[in-house]
Protein backbone atom coordinates (compact mmCIF):
# COMPACT_ATOMS: atom_id res chain seq x y z
CA UNK A 1 0.00 0.00 0.00
CA UNK A 2 1.00 3.54 -0.59
CA UNK A 3 2.26 5.81 1.61
CA UNK A 4 -0.23 8.29 0.47
CA UNK A 5 -3.24 5.95 2.09
CA UNK A 6 -5.33 7.85 4.93
CA UNK A 7 -5.50 4.21 6.79
CA UNK A 8 -4.10 0.96 7.31
CA UNK A 9 -4.86 -2.54 8.61
CA UNK A 10 -2.08 -4.67 9.83
CA UNK A 11 -1.28 -7.95 11.23
CA UNK A 12 2.35 -6.71 13.21
CA UNK A 13 4.62 -7.99 15.58
CA UNK A 14 5.57 -5.30 18.42
CA UNK A 15 9.11 -5.16 18.49
CA UNK A 16 10.19 -2.54 20.63
CA UNK A 17 8.50 0.74 22.44
CA UNK A 18 9.38 4.44 23.69
CA UNK A 19 7.67 6.84 26.00
CA UNK A 20 6.60 9.68 23.73
CA UNK A 21 5.10 12.96 25.56
CA UNK A 22 3.05 12.82 28.74
CA UNK A 23 1.31 9.63 27.78
CA UNK A 24 1.77 8.18 24.62
CA UNK A 25 4.41 5.59 23.51
CA UNK A 26 6.27 5.44 20.08
CA UNK A 27 6.48 2.07 18.87
CA UNK A 28 8.71 0.40 16.14
CA UNK A 29 5.97 -2.59 14.59
CA UNK A 30 6.94 -5.50 12.12
CA UNK A 31 4.00 -6.35 9.72
CA UNK A 32 2.72 -8.78 7.55
CA UNK A 33 1.78 -6.26 5.07
CA UNK A 34 3.94 -3.11 5.29
CA UNK A 35 6.90 -4.88 6.79
CA UNK A 36 8.62 -2.27 9.19
CA UNK A 37 6.47 0.34 10.69
CA UNK A 38 6.63 3.43 13.40
CA UNK A 39 3.80 4.23 14.93
CA UNK A 40 2.29 6.31 17.79
CA UNK A 41 0.11 4.78 20.43
CA UNK A 42 -1.90 7.55 22.13
CA UNK A 43 -2.70 7.80 25.65
CA UNK A 44 -1.44 4.27 25.77
CA UNK A 45 0.25 5.09 28.98
CA UNK A 46 -2.56 6.31 30.66
CA UNK A 47 -4.18 3.38 33.74
CA UNK A 48 -7.48 3.34 31.85
CA UNK A 49 -5.99 2.62 28.70
CA UNK A 50 -7.28 -0.44 26.98
CA UNK A 51 -4.85 -0.58 24.12
CA UNK A 52 -1.73 -0.67 26.23
CA UNK A 53 -1.79 -5.12 27.19
CA UNK A 54 -2.34 -5.51 23.00
CA UNK A 55 0.73 -3.51 22.28
CA UNK A 56 3.96 -5.02 24.54
CA UNK A 57 6.89 -5.68 22.93
CA UNK A 58 6.63 -9.36 21.50
CA UNK A 59 2.54 -9.21 21.68
CA UNK A 60 1.19 -10.65 17.93
CA UNK A 61 -2.08 -7.64 17.25
CA UNK A 62 -4.16 -6.59 14.61
CA UNK A 63 -3.74 -2.84 14.47
CA UNK A 64 -5.50 -0.58 12.53
CA UNK A 65 -3.67 3.03 11.68
CA UNK A 66 -4.53 6.57 10.65
CA UNK A 67 -1.60 8.55 8.72
CA UNK A 68 -1.00 11.50 11.03
CA UNK A 69 1.39 14.54 9.99
CA UNK A 70 4.84 12.69 10.26
CA UNK A 71 3.83 9.04 11.69
CA UNK A 72 1.01 6.16 11.84
CA UNK A 73 -1.20 6.55 14.51
CA UNK A 74 -2.70 3.59 16.23
CA UNK A 75 -6.37 3.93 15.85
CA UNK A 76 -7.95 -0.12 16.96
CA UNK A 77 -5.98 -3.10 18.08
CA UNK A 78 -6.66 -6.25 19.12
CA UNK A 79 -4.01 -9.06 20.18
CA UNK A 80 -3.84 -12.24 18.32
CA UNK A 81 -0.84 -14.08 20.73
CA UNK A 82 0.66 -12.69 23.63
CA UNK A 83 3.59 -15.18 23.97
CA UNK A 84 2.99 -14.93 27.79
CA UNK A 85 5.81 -17.96 28.24
CA UNK A 86 8.11 -15.28 26.87
CA UNK A 87 6.98 -12.50 29.18
CA UNK A 88 7.15 -14.66 32.63
CA UNK A 89 11.02 -16.22 31.96
CA UNK A 90 14.13 -13.59 32.08
CA UNK A 91 15.63 -15.96 30.06
CA UNK A 92 13.34 -16.52 26.93
CA UNK A 93 12.73 -12.93 27.43
CA UNK A 94 16.59 -12.74 26.81
CA UNK A 95 16.16 -14.55 23.65
CA UNK A 96 13.17 -12.95 21.98
CA UNK A 97 14.45 -9.18 22.60
CA UNK A 98 17.67 -11.11 20.68
CA UNK A 99 15.07 -12.31 18.02
CA UNK A 100 13.71 -8.90 17.50
CA UNK A 101 17.20 -6.34 18.11
CA UNK A 102 18.58 -8.51 14.80
CA UNK A 103 15.55 -7.67 12.76
CA UNK A 104 14.99 -4.37 13.90
CA UNK A 105 18.79 -3.52 13.55
CA UNK A 106 18.88 -4.90 10.17
CA UNK A 107 15.62 -3.35 8.43
CA UNK A 108 15.40 0.79 7.80
CA UNK A 109 12.51 0.77 5.86
CA UNK A 110 8.95 0.02 4.70
CA UNK A 111 8.60 -2.92 2.84
CA UNK A 112 6.58 -6.00 2.46
CA UNK A 113 8.47 -9.14 3.33
CA UNK A 114 6.13 -11.68 4.60
CA UNK A 115 8.90 -14.51 4.68
CA UNK A 116 10.74 -12.51 7.35
CA UNK A 117 7.43 -11.99 9.12
CA UNK A 118 6.60 -15.36 9.36
CA UNK A 119 10.06 -16.11 10.32
CA UNK A 120 10.00 -13.88 12.71
CA UNK A 121 6.58 -15.16 14.35
CA UNK A 122 7.30 -18.98 14.11
CA UNK A 123 11.04 -18.15 16.12
CA UNK A 124 8.34 -16.27 19.06
CA UNK A 125 6.14 -19.44 19.21
CA UNK A 126 9.13 -21.67 19.23
CA UNK A 127 10.92 -19.81 21.91
CA UNK A 128 6.90 -19.80 23.65
CA UNK A 129 6.61 -23.41 23.51
CA UNK A 130 10.06 -23.78 25.02
CA UNK A 131 11.68 -25.75 21.88
CA UNK A 132 15.50 -26.09 21.99
CA UNK A 133 16.54 -22.44 22.53
CA UNK A 134 19.79 -22.83 20.67
CA UNK A 135 18.65 -24.57 17.73
CA UNK A 136 15.74 -22.05 17.68
CA UNK A 137 18.27 -19.20 17.42
CA UNK A 138 20.60 -20.52 15.14
CA UNK A 139 17.64 -21.42 13.26
CA UNK A 140 16.58 -17.93 13.05
CA UNK A 141 20.07 -16.68 12.31
CA UNK A 142 21.04 -19.11 9.11
CA UNK A 143 16.98 -18.28 7.81
CA UNK A 144 17.01 -14.37 8.82
CA UNK A 145 20.63 -13.91 6.31
CA UNK A 146 19.24 -16.02 3.99
CA UNK A 147 16.21 -13.64 3.24
CA UNK A 148 18.12 -10.41 3.18
CA UNK A 149 20.77 -11.66 0.98
CA UNK A 150 23.83 -12.51 3.30
CA UNK A 151 24.01 -16.84 3.27
CA UNK A 152 27.13 -17.33 4.25
CA UNK A 153 29.27 -19.86 2.36
CA UNK A 154 29.78 -23.10 3.99
CA UNK A 155 30.19 -25.40 1.49
CA UNK A 156 33.23 -24.03 -0.95
CA UNK A 157 35.79 -21.92 -0.37
CA UNK A 158 34.56 -18.37 -0.32
CA UNK A 159 37.76 -17.21 -2.14
CA UNK A 160 38.54 -19.66 -4.51
CA UNK A 161 35.20 -21.56 -4.34
CA UNK A 162 36.96 -25.01 -4.03
CA UNK A 163 34.37 -27.52 -2.01
CA UNK A 164 35.66 -27.79 1.72
CA UNK A 165 36.83 -30.82 2.78
CA UNK A 166 36.57 -32.19 6.56
CA UNK A 167 38.92 -30.34 8.24
CA UNK A 168 39.67 -27.23 10.65
CA UNK A 169 38.99 -24.22 8.34
CA UNK A 170 38.97 -20.43 8.78
CA UNK A 171 36.03 -18.35 8.07
CA UNK A 172 35.64 -14.71 6.71
CA UNK A 173 33.11 -11.93 7.68
CA UNK A 174 34.67 -10.07 4.46
CA UNK A 175 33.98 -12.56 1.81
CA UNK A 176 31.09 -14.00 3.45
CA UNK A 177 32.15 -17.53 4.26
CA UNK A 178 34.72 -20.48 4.93
CA UNK A 179 38.05 -20.24 3.80
CA UNK A 180 39.87 -23.53 2.79
CA UNK A 181 43.42 -23.84 4.31
CA UNK A 182 44.99 -22.31 0.97
CA UNK A 183 43.67 -19.09 1.12
CA UNK A 184 42.76 -18.60 4.77
CA UNK A 185 46.64 -16.59 4.59
CA UNK A 186 45.92 -14.43 1.91
CA UNK A 187 45.51 -11.02 3.87
CA UNK A 188 42.01 -11.75 4.61
CA UNK A 189 40.76 -11.18 8.14
CA UNK A 190 39.48 -14.47 9.48
CA UNK A 191 39.14 -16.48 12.37
CA UNK A 192 39.54 -20.83 12.86
CA UNK A 193 36.17 -22.63 12.40
CA UNK A 194 36.24 -26.48 13.55
CA UNK A 195 35.71 -29.39 11.45
CA UNK A 196 32.31 -30.16 13.99
CA UNK A 197 31.45 -26.36 14.31
CA UNK A 198 31.15 -26.22 10.53
CA UNK A 199 29.04 -29.53 10.43
CA UNK A 200 26.17 -28.07 12.49
CA UNK A 201 26.17 -24.81 10.87
CA UNK A 202 26.08 -26.79 7.52
CA UNK A 203 23.07 -28.90 8.74
CA UNK A 204 21.20 -26.22 10.23
CA UNK A 205 22.05 -23.87 6.72
CA UNK A 206 20.17 -26.34 4.55
CA UNK A 207 17.58 -28.22 7.00
CA UNK A 208 13.84 -27.49 7.63
CA UNK A 209 13.32 -26.81 11.71
CA UNK A 210 12.01 -30.42 12.45
CA UNK A 211 15.45 -31.78 10.65
CA UNK A 212 17.62 -29.05 12.59
CA UNK A 213 15.93 -30.30 16.38
CA UNK A 214 18.26 -33.41 15.72
CA UNK A 215 21.52 -31.34 16.32
CA UNK A 216 22.96 -32.24 19.09
CA UNK A 217 26.58 -30.59 19.30
CA UNK A 218 28.62 -30.68 23.00
CA UNK A 219 28.78 -27.34 24.74
CA UNK A 220 32.07 -26.24 23.08
CA UNK A 221 31.09 -26.95 19.52
CA UNK A 222 27.55 -24.35 20.84
CA UNK A 223 29.40 -21.93 22.01
CA UNK A 224 32.06 -21.71 19.14
CA UNK A 225 28.92 -21.90 16.56
CA UNK A 226 27.17 -19.10 18.45
CA UNK A 227 30.72 -17.07 18.57
CA UNK A 228 30.89 -17.04 15.15
CA UNK A 229 27.84 -16.18 13.63
CA UNK A 230 27.95 -13.51 16.11
CA UNK A 231 31.72 -12.45 14.36
CA UNK A 232 29.62 -12.18 10.88
CA UNK A 233 26.68 -10.44 12.31
CA UNK A 234 28.71 -7.94 13.75
CA UNK A 235 30.65 -7.30 10.97
CA UNK A 236 27.53 -6.80 8.88
CA UNK A 237 25.55 -4.17 10.39
CA UNK A 238 29.06 -2.58 11.82
CA UNK A 239 28.25 -2.61 15.15
CA UNK A 240 27.40 -4.93 18.47
CA UNK A 241 24.12 -5.91 19.19
CA UNK A 242 22.87 -5.30 23.10
CA UNK A 243 20.74 -8.36 23.69
CA UNK A 244 23.75 -11.14 23.85
CA UNK A 245 25.86 -9.03 27.00
CA UNK A 246 22.17 -8.88 28.23
CA UNK A 247 21.47 -12.61 27.86
CA UNK A 248 24.76 -13.22 29.32
CA UNK A 249 24.47 -11.61 32.47
CA UNK A 250 21.38 -14.11 32.73
CA UNK A 251 23.28 -16.82 32.47
CA UNK A 252 25.15 -16.00 35.06
CA UNK A 253 22.32 -15.85 37.36
CA UNK A 254 21.04 -19.34 36.75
Amino acid sequence: MAKSEHSLRVEAVILRHADWGEADRLLTLYSREQGKLRAIAKGVRKIQSRKAGHLEPFTRSKIMLARGHDLWIITQTDSIDLYSPIKEDLQLLGQASYVVELLDRFLYEEGENWQLYKLLTETLERLAAHQDSFVTLRYYEMRLLDLLGFRPLLFECASCGEEITAQDQYFSADLGGVLCPKCAFRGQSRRPVSVDALRFLRHIQRSSFKEALRSNPTTAVRQEMEALVNYYLTYLLERSLNSPEFLKQIHKQL
